[in-house]
């Protein structure tokens, strides 16, 4: 039998303390309204703690304000506003399931009515403290023969219920506990989506930090088929705040860290994580893969994905999303700024000043108009540069290994050796593929003119340094900008150390070439929205390594996701699975790649609840999940 649920109002069923905020309405004209708020925020928060009785806290707060039926009106408006965001998810079961709710406060009955009324819930469910008024029907106080205003006010009050099966309390303070510790409660849930207070949590049955755990651990319908609150997301590399707060805001539990860890140090930290959030220098192994069971899905918060295994990846049903357009600009702003810097030798001039040294001379020293830039690559990064270039007067000359349609007056080589021989600047955007490995050495650099710049801010092992070296020192490159290195540091705490460093016209940066807020926040933004979308909707769209479905939004109904070997017939096997337990598919959706198949299907809410286990039972099912 279904348990009879009671619930707390104030920070549990809305996401704030009602009295609270009344007072800050009753006070709003008052002079010292700061100072009074807080104090009556401090009486609050001891009479939750249990420091203070409910009735002597209650009487303080009055003598400090004063409310009037219009701010009584005013803060219904805000608490509606204000509900608890995981109890607006699942309104339906509250709807539902509202003979077996009851909603009890210390606060009071005229502006929780209303807000409570919403939700389907009777009046004679509701037990709350009421106003005392006048005969102007001004509010003088409280009525203090109410149960609720008394000591062990809310044991009292759920003494007269004749509730049906278990009685289970959610609150957030030290008197809902006390409904179960003096015998009139089975079970009681400390509820922490809104505020945790560790006397509360300590007395706890139970924790709960969402109302989808609470309908989770009694299998009732509700808005996540599994909540986010029970999933954790473990962002490294000190991932911008934006992504932070998009998961927060969706319930997940965020841990974070402002470096990357080594597959030893992931191994111990991946095994409960439900989505992984990385850099550049964090590398996902097949054997971080094998361990991770829980994961979902993986978050590249960069352009290149090279550091993951993408293959086995898609092989255990791990959807890996990057950001390839968010931190473009970033790039080849820094790019344009370094070709400036180094063709007037500013790095060196400024290092001599500092020094006291005065070097005022135009000697080696150019415009950049009309000199010849090289793209290698020309992907997203090198098409933008391209435009920005010739825009400063640059002619523009570019070399990938694939087709692309060349942009403006760039022409296109057909050979890198071309490029080598003509550019008076080469500049690096290939991804970080293993076969790039010194793309550029001794041969390419002996290809290119006497007195070339040349940049890299794609991936540190795509040029041997020690060639790069050798070639600065010969005097065969005038100047050199560096933005990742073979190896690099694990963290700012870790020194670098490279034979690039002292040499004259070179700038070292620390690969920084994305590293600005704009695109840091865009990153963040973009990579956690697919994150969450395909956890939510299992949308794939601008996944590197599943199949691509763009998905209509769900409405009342399951979706089964099932991701497969790309095999003959599995389709079919899983439409015979849903025929034979009488299920009504309203939509369906299918992608292939040339390993993997991606099934979305929608059925109606009424299903078996064994379906899971007879979709997993398929050969060649790779992993099963439903949202609903």
């Amino acid at each position: 039998m279904m348990p009879t649920f009671i619930i707390d109002f104030d920070s549990t069923l809305v996401a704030v303390e009602a009295l609270d905020e009344l007072a800050k309405i009753s006070l709003s004209h008052n002079p010292h309204k700061e100072k009074i708020a807080r104090q009556i925020s401090e009486i609050t928060h001891e009479a939750m703690e249990g420091k203070i009785d409910f009735p002597t806290s209650l009487a303080k707060r009055f003598e400090l304000f004063q409310p009037t039926s219009e701010d009584v009106s005013q803060i219904t408006i805000f608490l509606k506003d204000h509900l608890t965001p995981s109890l607006s998810r699942n309104k339906e079961f509250f709807q539902k399931y509202h003979e077996q709710i009851y909603i009890i406060s210390g606060g009071f009955r005229e502006y929780i009515l209303p807000v409570v009324k919403e939700l389907g819930i009777t009046e004679n469910h509701i037990l709350a403290n009421t106003f005392t008024y006048d005969k102007k029907g001004t509010i003088t106080g409280f009525d203090t023969t109410n149960p609720l205003s008394q000591v062990n006010g809310k044991v009292k009050a759920v003494t007269t219920l004749k509730p049906k099966g278990k009685i289970c309390v959610i609150g957030d303070g030290i008197t809902d506990y006390q409904i179960k510790e003096q015998g009139k409660a089975d079970v009681f849930f400390a509820f922490t989506e809104n505020v945790s207070r560790k006397g509360v949590i300590a007395k706890a049955d139970k924790i709960i930090r969402s109302f989808d755990e609470l309908l989770f651990a009694y299998d009732l319908p509700r808005s996540q088929s599994y909540p986010t609150t029970k999933m954790k997301v473990l962002l490294l590399e000190n991932i911008s705040k934006e992504a932070v707060n998009k998961f927060q805001e969706e319930g997940y539990m965020v841990e974070t860290m402002d470096h990357s860890l080594s597959e030893e140090e992931l191994l111990k930290n991946i095994s409960d994580v439900s989505i992984l959030g990385i850099r550049s220098k964090t590398e996902i192994t097949k054997k971080i893969i094998a361990k991770a069971r829980k994961l979902q899905a993986i978050g590249a918060f960069c352009i290149g994905t090279n550091q993951i295994d993408l293959t086995n990846a898609a092989e255990e049903g791990i959807a890996v999303f990057n950001a390839p357009y968010s931190n473009t600009r970033s790039v080849v702003e820094l790019v344009v700024g370094e070709i400036i810097m180094l063709y007037r030798s500013v790095f060196d001039k400024s290092s001599a000043l500092h020094k006291g040294k005065w070097n005022k001379s135009a000697k080696g020293n150019f415009e950049i108009r009309g000199k010849k830039l090289g793209i290698i690559g020309y992907g997203n990064i090198g098409t933008q540069l391209s435009v920005v270039a010739e825009a400063l007067g640059m002619q523009v000359y570019f070399y990938d290994v694939l087709e692309k349609l060349a942009l403006g007056n760039a022409k296109k080589c057909q050979t890198l050796q071309e490029l080598l021989t003509t550019c008076d600047v080469i500049t690096l955007h290939v991804d970080g593929a293993k076969t790039n490995k010194n793309l550029i050495g001794a041969k390419e650099f002996e290809q290119m003119k006497d007195g070339v710049l040349f940049l890299n801010l794609s991936r540190g092992h795509i040029v041997d340094i020690d060639a790069l070296c050798a070639a600065i020192k010969q005097g065969k490159i005038a100047g050199c900008a560096i933005d990742v290195y073979p190896k690099e540091p694990k963290s700012n705490a870790e020194p670098f150390v490279s034979p690039l460093q002292g040499l004259p016209n070179i700038i070292l940066t620390p690969h920084i070439g994305g590293s600005t807020e704009e695109a840091q926040r865009n990153i963040g933004q973009f990579v956690s929205e697919r994150l969450i979308s395909y956890m939510n909707t299992g949308s794939t769209v601008l996944s590197v390594n599943l199949p691509t479905l763009s998905l209509p939004a769900q409405r009342k109904t399951h979706r089964y996701i099932h991701i497969h070997d790309n095999t003959l017939g599995i389709l079919a096997r899983i439409n015979a699975v849903f025929a034979k337990e009488n299920v009504n598919i309203e939509g369906q959706y299918l992608k292939t790649n040339e390993r993997i198949g991606y099934v979305i299907t929608d059925v109606s809410i009424t299903q078996d609840r064994d379906l899971m286990k007879l979709l997993t039972k398929i050969k060649g099912t790779i992993r099963v999940r439903v949202l609903y």
